[in-house]
């Protein structure tokens, strides 16, 4: 595989938990959960990724 099609997957492997972040986010009533999943994305490898 080349490296191109490596990194494209890794970023929309990215953006995809990005979005799946900010939609439990947006559904959380929660403060702790919300603190969790903040701690969640700031703390996972894909941050990085641009």
């Amino acid at each position: 595989m080349s490296s191109v099609t490596s990194t494209w997957r890794q970023r929309r492997m990215a953006a995809r938990t990005r979005q799946a972040l900010a939609a439990a986010m947006a559904r959380s009533s929660s403060p702790a959960l919300r603190d969790e999943l903040l701690t969640l994305a700031n703390s996972a490898p894909y941050t990085n990724l641009r």
